[in-house]
């Protein structure tokens, strides 16, 4: 798939400029890289903010299309403002056919519905990463990375070693141990709602059995009565003891 866009030289620099250059529309930005300089350019800004909405914009090799040429490049950084949906900058790097380029490729996850994790339990599969780090030559990169999930088990994870890397494409190791791509858990909250009925039938049946049951033959006496009982005796001893 081909992503094409028109780029314009800039001629001046600088934050005030860039400012008058926002406000006008455009976007400012520059290109780098291979044998030739750096260039400041400016874009139409919201034909940018249009194909920014595309995934592959982010991780596909483009064409620019600049003072009547086209050159390959690969979009490297963008910078937006805090609250508004602006752009403040932009930053492409041009492309070398012999020249292998790190850049980061989306990973697309398929047949979650076949996998034992959600056929037999209410396991949730938790997509670790969404992009992977990859070197490759420009021709072999790939516009995304299949993460088939119908294996997945609960309890189990897919790590970056586990991926089945097109040909010519590398995954970018930060240390010694494989990232974990996806993994299956059961919520805690439904472990906790089936753990709840065991509970409970383990619970001692005396639990209750704290009130005393009256003995056959004897009679309970209410309380209102046994405190006015209560009263009149304390009342008949006073009198005595006034006598």
């Amino acid at each position: 798939m081909q992503h094409e866009f028109t780029a314009f030289p800039r001629g001046t620099e600088g934050r005030s400029a860039s400012r008058r250059l926002r406000r006008s529309g455009r976007a400012p930005g520059i290109v780098y890289g291979g044998e030739n300089t750096p260039q400041p350019i400016e874009l139409d800004h919201n034909a940018l903010i249009h194909a920014l909405k595309s995934e592959a914009f982010h991780s596909s090799i483009l064409t620019m299309k600049l003072d009547g040429s086209s050159q390959r490049v690969l979009l490297r950084d963008i910078q937006m403002h805090p609250f508004r949906n602006e752009i403040l900058h932009v930053d492409f790097q041009r492309v070398e056919e012999n020249r292998r380029i790190h850049i980061k490729v989306p990973l697309h996850f398929t047949h979650a519905e076949d996998s034992p994790a959600s056929k037999t339990t209410d396991a949730i599969i938790s997509h670790v990463l969404t992009d992977l780090d990859v070197s490759c030559l420009p021709k072999d990169l790939p516009q995304f990375i299949e993460v088939d999930l119908s294996a997945l088990a609960v309890g189990q994870s897919i790590h970056v070693s586990d991926l089945t890397l097109p040909p010519g494409v590398v995954a970018v190791a930060r240390g010694p141990v494989s990232p974990v791509v996806a993994t299956a858990v059961i919520p805690r909250v439904i472990a906790e709602v089936e753990e709840a009925p065991a509970a409970e039938e383990a619970a001692p049946a005396a639990e209750g059995a704290v009130v005393e049951e009256a003995k056959p033959g004897e009679k309970e006496e209410p309380a209102e009565k046994s405190e006015k009982g209560a009263e009149k005796t304390s009342e008949r001893s006073s009198g005595k003891e006034k006598k």
